[in-house]
């Protein structure tokens, strides 16, 4: 596939079907994102063919898949502890001999400094920097492990504070829809995946980015590059028919549905 003057390789689910990986032509393009993730990591994996049949069958929605999401998301509140982590691991390195700068998380990491606001001011025109500043005079030895995280960790982006909160900077500045990951010589576009340490992280399905919730044990093995283990999801959908009346606004809508 190229693009502008660049050229990418991709997973061809067309191939795939031809191969005889299943039915793909009218999955939910929600599993297709999947089954794409399962067959760029797996091609040559013993678990490919359950994985595949798994997301291609309406009837195994309790296999177990493996997923690689392309990116991790951390606020501060549960990121910290997952840096500290890697710390102690380039410690233990040094220990046993090894060189600390191996430990890295192997796929791209946003850390955002959002959970440490507390608003001392209001109503006045200088209150959002003088908060600001009391943030961080408050948090100077958490800010100081961030600063060495970033300067340090390969992969590793910090968002400072006061530059919005986690999801909303996932949505308008960090998801691509499509991602590029290196192999070889050449890119792989693939679809953009991520798994998040924050409850709002699912947002982002709104934009076409497959998103997860997690806790940080999850967060941790997807650093280090190594696979989530997730049911293969049953996917309902819903076809909405009509107009809303006057006044009721979508967020009213999706309560409702949900």
């Amino acid at each position: 596939m190229t693009v502008g003057e660049k050229t990418y390789r991709y997973i061809s689910l067309q191939a795939a079907e031809q191969a005889g990986c299943g039915p793909m032509a009218r999955l939910p393009r929600s599993t297709k994102i999947l089954l794409e993730n399962v067959l760029r990591h797996n091609g040559d994996h013993a678990a490919l063919p359950d994985a595949a049949y798994a997301l291609t069958s309406a009837h195994s929605y309790e296999t177990e898949i493996p997923l690689y999401p392309t990116r991790v998301l951390m606020p501060d509140s549960s990121g910290l502890p997952l840096i500290a982590d890697l710390a102690a691991m380039r410690d233990a390195a040094v220990t046993v001999g090894t060189d600390p700068r191996r430990i890295n998380p192997i796929v791209p990491v946003d850390l955002v400094l959002d959970h440490s606001l507390v608003v001392d001011l209001a109503g006045r025109a200088n209150a959002a920097q003088r908060n600001l500043d009391l943030e961080i005079a408050r948090n100077v030895e958490r800010y100081k492990l961030v600063r060495w995280a970033e300067k340090t960790l390969n992969g590793l982006r910090v968002i400072p504070p006061g530059n919005g909160i986690c999801h909303q900077i996932n949505l308008e500045r960090l998801a691509r829809v499509v991602w590029t990951v290196p192999d070889g010589d050449s890119e792989i576009a693939c679809c953009d995946t991520l798994i998040g340490t924050d409850s709002h992280t699912p947002m982002v399905n709104s934009l076409c980015v497959l998103g997860w919730g997690v806790g940080g044990i999850e967060a941790a093995t997807a650093m280090l590059g190594e696979p989530i283990e997730i049911r293969a999801p049953e996917v309902i959908g819903c076809r909405l028919i009509g107009r809303l009346s006057e006044g009721v606004s979508t967020t009213d809508l999706a309560l409702t549905v949900t």
